[in-house]
């Protein structure tokens, strides 16, 4: 006859299994292990003595207590660390660069009183501004490209044999157009500034860029007070494009002097930043014509710059979120074109705040944005000749037709490079 059952009493925790415990602490060790030698290594390595292994946790050896807790613990293994963000980029800078791009057009303002009337003068003034435009965009471009091959010294190179030449070709298109005389001298001091400008933004001395404008911003803000009289003017605009140039020449002088391969490069064609070029001509020629109907509106646009900027890292950012998280070609595509709606949303919206303070129709200045954000985010991805091509339309049509039928133009060639960008951009294989 069977006796009663015994109760089986609780241990007390200072009796509980130690091998339990040892589980436990090396539960993501043991559970990522592909092998039970690899929980071997572990244990050897936190010093582990053999005493321990047959006094406390009574196993043979050491295999035998990696071979156990092996198949104790199940396998999880844990998600990789998402690999940092080669987009992420600081608001500040951008901020920076886009009063960079923002404040030359002080010298407009401080130096109205130099400038002669007359529409030969005046056209003579745009065309050199044109030229400048398009050389150093595509001088950029090329330079960039030796600045990934090369370093900064292949980029300095280039710099230093492309932008006197883009100086020469601007002074030249002025002095065809108007002849010698104040409205010349004022061209050839923004040809050599843009050029100088150019180096500066390329090797990323935006500061430098900023300390050299410091003069025009001086004399522009002393213009709410009083008027400084020409000799002053001009003193002052001769030191912004004397500083430009002096900084330039020693961040050339710099560049050239660290490690580099001043060959790099070679291998993309010159033919590569023709589009960039023929960009930076429609873009100017639209600013100009819409800086005709709306100065104020060319001003926020060029302060605008900067946030444009940021917000390209942004997309780009949101690209490789869109990659990370889409497990389908269409579920990408829809991300990405999200996205794309976004970040020009939000860019019109900063285009669009200042125009409905002053009470002006915001309608034109964001057509003129669109278009511009959205052929410099296909140009961020390596297309360089649709947004060209779209963007030289546009200014031929805009040249060509009323002052009224401009903002058409403007927003039917927006409504192309959006859909050519959710083209090309919602392919997986652009974003990598």
């Amino acid at each position: 006859m069977l006796g009663p059952r015994p109760v089986r009493r609780r241990r007390p925790s200072w009796a509980e299994d130690p091998f339990d415990e040892l589980a436990e602490r090396l539960a993501d060790v043991c559970g990522a292990a592909v092998h039970p030698d690899e929980i071997a290594a572990v244990l050897e390595s936190d010093g582990l003595t053999q005493e321990q292994i047959t006094g406390r946790y009574g196993r043979r050896d050491l295999f035998e207590v990696a071979e156990e807790l092996y198949e104790r613990v199940p396998r999880r293994f844990p998600d990789p660390e998402p690999a940092p963000d080669p987009w992420r980029t600081s608001p500040w800078r951008c901020v920076l660069r886009g009063a960079v791009f923002g404040l030359p057009g002080l010298a407009y303002l401080l130096g109205a009183g130099l400038l002669a009337d007359g529409t030969g003068a005046i056209a003579g003034l745009a065309a050199s501004a044109l030229a400048a435009w398009a050389w150093n965009q595509g001088l950029a471009h090329r330079s960039y490209v030796r600045l990934a091959a090369g370093g900064r010294r292949a980029a300095a190179r280039t710099l230093r044999a492309g932008a006197p030449v883009g100086a020469l070709v601007a002074v030249a298109a002025a002095l065809l157009l108007s002849g010698p005389g104040t409205m010349t001298a004022f061209a050839a001091g923004q040809a050599v500034y843009l050029a100088a400008g150019t180096v500066l933004l390329v090797l990323g001395r935006e500061r430098d860029l900023l300390v050299a404008l410091t003069p025009t911003v001086a004399g522009a803000a002393s213009l709410l007070l009083w008027d400084p009289g020409q000799l002053a003017v001009i003193g002052l605009l001769l030191a912004t494009v004397a500083g430009a140039v002096a900084l330039a020449a020693r961040e050339i002088v710099r560049s050239l002097r660290t490690p580099g391969t001043a060959a790099a490069g070679n291998g993309t064609p010159v033919a590569a930043s023709v589009p960039y070029g023929l960009f930076g001509l429609a873009a100017g020629s639209l600013t100009l014509m819409a800086a005709s109907a709306d100065g104020p509106a060319v001003v926020v646009l060029s302060l605008s710059m900067g946030v444009a900027e940021w917000l390209l890292y942004r997309y780009r950012s949101l690209g490789l979120a869109a990659l990370r998280h889409s497990t389908t070609p269409r579920g990408f595509q829809l991300r990405a074109g999200r996205a794309l709606l976004l970040c020009l949303a939000v860019y019109l919206a900063l285009l669009a705040a200042p125009a409905l303070i002053r009470g002006v129709s915001p309608g034109p200045l964001l057509a003129l944005g669109a278009v511009l954000w959205t052929a410099l985010l296909l140009q961020a991805f390596g297309t360089a000749w649709p947004p060209a091509a779209v963007c030289l339309a546009a200014a031929a049509g805009a040249a060509l037709g009323p002052a009224a039928v401009r903002p058409v133009v403007c927003g039917c060639a927006a409504v192309a490079l959006v859909l050519i960008s959710y083209a090309l951009l919602g392919r997986a294989t652009a974003h990598r």
